[in-house]
């Protein structure tokens, strides 16, 4: 008898939506994460649940129908770490023509159907407020809705939702080898210098762009996956402009760039195409990269962005399914889904592509490709995850002003910012967080001006944390406000806290 229905390499998006999907129809699950959580790929995205606007310039009308659907899923299932977002589109009279501008906007509005984001809409930039910070030049454009995501805590939030539901999630755990055992897989597994072998009947590889590796290393596969690595960079700097809508520009090289509020001070901007080689791990933006975003936004803004208003700049790379195209800015964002495995063997299922805004279809396509194996019958076998709340997202999607009066209300001493952040990172769990605090010195050690010791160890506790890098930059953005004194200490301070606990 396996240890477990279903082992899954990798803690990004996609294996933890598909941890969670199996959990939740009482699949035994373990999720084997070499890294942190979303510690690839899945935290260095443009924060962004869309249904791919410029997809529509290569006819993925089923891509962008799905996507577009999922959208106000998202919305509806963590209404705390995703927002409507409004995209302000500026015509380019050298570029795409404005009747095309509408037509693919007015096919956006109307593929995948809106019960939650309003509708498209021409604006003249000379006279509204999203058109002061561009040059004059740009007197027409238009506005259409999209959706923002904390990425890495929706990640996160999907294996605190499969662990509560029964699975186990193991980060920091690496796969030495997996092998075939007739009907079973054997895994040996290290974490922590120790060694350990279990079994499972079936084998998902979501490990991102570390599925050749993983593939080839560790599964000894003979066949070639069919993969392409793409870096993706994005540069963050100081506010450029003060309203809450983001932008979408084009660019004479075919490609967009965003420009998009970010963390109230600051604006995100990204991203890059370029195929990658090298280790995965340490992606970095480099200068050519940094210079191109600065630009693509300059020709648009009255006061360009230059190099060294950059804050921080960080890069991902993205597996997508390698299907020929000559660009990278061109291979399909198409999720391929492969089964192996004949009569009698023990089932690999490999994940190709996918991006954020889709991975709970994702989830729900992996686990309908291994229902024999799992043996799933009655009502294990239907959809769930379209209705079920993630940790925290039990309230309306417009519920963050209630929620946010709610907390003030109950402690006072949190200021707006504060009680703002607070719910948009843990919505209705907030009260865990924060329990019985009547002030602010009960919430402890205080890391920089907003992090407390209170939320460190509730971080530790329920949401996988380990290190300073967990929290700053996953479970939360707040290391572009904590200085590096500040950080040192919060790592000795998780590490003693880490020690105590072991120790009890």
């Amino acid at each position: 008898m396996a240890d477990f229905d279903l082992a899954i390499i990798g803690g990004g998006i996609n294996g933890a939506g598909i941890a969670r999907d199996a959990a939740g129809r009482g699949i035994s699950v373990l999720l084997i994460e070499q890294s942190d959580l979303a510690s690839g790929t899945s935290s260095k995205s443009t924060k962004l649940i869309h249904g791919g606007l410029r997809y529509l310039e290569f006819y993925a009308f089923r891509l962008v129908r799905e996507a577009l659907i999922e959208r106000e899923v998202l919305i509806g299932l963590a209404p705390h770490l995703t927002r409507p977002l409004r995209f302000v589109l500026p015509h380019h009279t050298g570029l795409r023509p404005a009747w095309m501008l509408r037509l693919g906007l007015f096919l956006y509005d109307h593929l995948g159907g809106r019960k939650i984001l309003p509708g498209t809409q021409a604006v003249d930039l000379t006279h509204h407020v999203v058109g002061q910070p561009l040059k004059r030049e740009y007197r027409q454009g238009f506005i259409y809705s999209d959706g923002w995501v904390d990425d890495a805590r929706l990640v996160v939030l999907n294996a605190v939702d499969a662990a509560e539901r029964g699975a186990v999630i193991r980060t920091r755990t690496r796969l030495l080898r997996a092998d075939r055992a007739g009907d079973l897989w054997q895994l040996m597994l290290t974490a922590r210098g120790r060694r350990e072998t279990v079994t499972a009947r079936a084998l998902v590889n979501a490990a991102g762009p570390w599925v050749p590796d993983a593939a080839e290393h560790r599964l000894r596969q003979h066949t070639s996956p069919h993969v392409r690595l793409i870096k993706g960079s994005h540069i963050i700097v100081p506010r450029l402009f003060a309203h809450d809508h983001a932008y979408i520009f084009q660019n004479r090289d075919g490609r967009i760039v965003f420009a998009i509020p970010y963390e109230a001070d600051f604006t995100l901007i990204g991203t890059t195409d370029q195929d990658f080689k090298g280790d995965p791990a340490t992606p970095t933006a480099s200068a050519a990269e940094i210079n191109y975003l600065c630009a693509a936004v300059s020709a648009y803004f009255r006061k360009g962005v230059t190099p060294d208003q950059v804050v921080h700049a960080f890069a991902g790379v993205r597996q997508l399914y390698d299907d020929g195209a000559r660009s990278a800015q061109n291979l399909t964002r198409e999720y391929v889904l492969d089964l192996q495995g004949g009569p009698g063997e023990a089932p690999l299922l490999t994940v190709y592509g996918g991006k954020i805004t889709t991975y709970r279809r994702l989830a729900e396509a992996a686990i309908g490709k291994l229902r024999r194996t799992l043996r799933l019958e009655g009502s294990l076998t239907g959809s769930w995850t379209a209705t079920a709340p993630l940790p925290g997202g039990d309230f309306p999607h417009n519920g963050i002003t209630a929620l946010v009066a709610r907390a003030r209300g109950l402690w006072p001493f949190l200021d707006v910012a504060s009680a703002h952040r607070l719910v948009r990172a843990y919505g209705t769990r907030l009260d865990r967080v924060v329990g019985e605090a009547r002030d602010l010195h009960a919430l402890g050690e205080r890391f920089g001006e907003e992090l407390t010791a209170t939320e460190v160890r509730y971080l530790m506790r329920h949401e996988f944390a380990e290190t300073a890098d967990d929290v700053l930059w996953r479970r939360s953005k707040l290391g572009l406000r904590v200085g590096a004194e500040d950080a040192a200490r919060l790592g000795r301070f998780m590490e003693a806290s880490a020690n105590r606990a072991a120790a009890e």
